[in-house]
This record gives structure tokens, sequence and C-alpha cells, in this order.
């Protein structure tokens, strides 16, 4: 896979342009004098200024994230985004690949997935892996070394020049229309994964996860209206059978996961039978920006 230009990327302090120096990877710069260096992990913190409101994972968190998702449970899901995102992507060229950008990256397994998907087509492509969590992103730039991983708020000004992007994908996380629309190519697309209403219900109560809210469709259109317009919307139901320590990773890998009390988490793990059917329940939505 080619790397992501430099100048697709914009300077978080002063919105100039970067550049990788001296023709290598490790560091960003841009003519305001600003510099990056890639962690020893291999992404870059363009977290500046007073920083965001909203909460990072943690390190327990995302741990549990890399090991159940590396398990396989959501594979069905990553195949389904992959295979959308391949059609966006099929026109790349070496000499114009398509881009994507993963907002909410988190571990990285669901740009995995496209890349490998692009791999296989044989088309072209780059990726940015954005994440406000520095201890996804050392899992994201092992697991996708060929991408440009950045730690950075998506409710910020993203740090993507206008109109550079072929394809956004957001997977659980949060979505910033202005910001996304901006970013894309004309006839770019926007891809959306939603909980439906009874995902994980068979776990979610005794647990301590979050419920679903039954507005979640409305609320996503309302937050997309003006900038995008819907395209498909498509419905996927997975089938689980989770060992109790799967049953904990996934109750812990979440946003109740800030919350959740540990030692009650193993106390119920303790007390699942051997495997648990439980049903997860997702929502593919795509979008093309108005221009």
């Amino acid at each position: 896979m080619p790397p992501v230009s430099a100048d697709s990327l914009l300077c978080p302090v002063c919105r100039d342009r970067l550049a990788f120096k001296d023709g290598g990877g490790r560091t960003l710069v841009c003519q305001g004098g600003h510099s990056f260096d890639a962690a020893k992990q291999g992404y870059f913190n363009f977290l500046v200024g007073k920083g965001t409101v909203f909460e990072a994972d943690t390190a327990d968190m995302v741990a549990a994230r890399f090991d159940f998702l590396s398990a396989g449970h959501y594979r069905p899901l990553a195949d389904a985004v992959a295979e959308l995102a391949a059609r966006t992507l099929a026109g790349g060229t070496p000499r114009s690949p398509g881009t994507v950008l993963d907002a909410g990256t988190g571990t990285g397994h669901y740009l995995r997935a496209v890349l490998d998907r692009a791999a296989q087509d044989r088309t072209p492509a780059r990726a940015i892996g954005l994440d406000i969590s520095k201890f996804a992103l050392r899992r994201a730039a092992k697991l996708n070394p060929e991408a440009v991983n950045l730690v950075g708020d998506v409710w910020q000004p993203l740090p993507v020049a206008d109109g550079r992007v072929d394809l956004v994908t957001v997977v659980f996380a949060p979505r910033n229309a202005v910001e996304f629309a901006r970013v894309l190519r004309p006839g770019g697309r926007l891809i959306v994964v939603t909980p439906r209403p009874g995902h994980l219900e068979e776990v979610a109560g005794q647990a301590g996860m979050l419920g679903i809210d039954p507005a979640k469709d409305e609320r996503l259109a309302a937050s997309l209206e003006g900038h995008f317009l819907a395209l498909s919307a498509d419905d996927l139901d997975v089938p689980l059978l989770l060992s109790p320590d799967d049953v904990a990773r996934l109750a812990l890998m979440g946003p109740a996961g800030h919350h959740l009390d540990r030692a009650a988490l193993g106390t119920l793990a303790a007390g699942l039978p051997p495997l648990t059917a439980v049903s997860a329940r997702f929502r593919i939505g795509v979008f093309e920006p108005l221009r």
C-alpha cells in the first residue's frame, strides 16, 4: 500500500500543510515550524491546545477490545464494512490511489479489514487512522503500519485537507458531519456503523453495559442532516457464543468500561456458563456528501 501523501495532512496548530522531514516517515513538519515526531509505536500525537472534553479509552478497555476483536467475534461486521469500502475504492490507481479516513479507528481492526480487501482486489489505497486514545493508537499503528495513525479529537477540525479523502468509515464512534463532509471528495462516501435495538441484550443488563437508544436512527439522521444524503442502510445480525471472559471483555471494551466495577464484572463472569449465546445487531449506513 502506498503511504498517505503528507500534503493531505494539516498541522493541528496552524492548519498549514505538513510534509515528512527529509523524506522520512518519522517526523512531520509544516512551514510554520511546528514539528511532530512519531512515537516509538509509530503513531503521531496531534492533540494540542486545551484538549478535549471526552474521556479517552483506557489501556484495559483497549486491551479488552483488542482481544475480543482479534478472536474474530465481529469479523462478519468487518467483512461487511470492507465490502462496502471496496465499492468506493475500486477506481483507485497506482497514480491516484483512494484514501480512507477511519475516524475513531480504535485498535484498527476494521481499517485492517478494509486494507486487506483492497490488497486482495489489487486496488491501491492509502489510509489515515484517527483516535483520541493513545492506548488504542499503539495497537492500531502496529496492526496497520502502512496507515498514518494520529491521536486526535474528532470534534476538533480534522488534520486533513479539504477534499482529499474518498471514504470515511465510522464504526461505533462519534460523527462530526461538518468535518467529514469537508474532507471528502465529491462522490466520496461515509460509512457509519451503529448498534440496533436488541444489540447484546442477553448480557447487556447484567454486565452493566449501556442500553441502545430506541431513537438512535433519528439522532443519526439529525446529526448528518444538511451535510449528507442517505444512500443505503443494511442490517447485519451476528450470532455469538461467548466464553465468560469474552462477555467480560465485551462489557469492558465499550463506553460503559469507564465506569464498570471490575470486581463485580469478574464475579459476573465467574457465574456464567461455559458459553453464552448473544445476538450482535448492527446497522451499516452509507451516505454521500451534499455539495
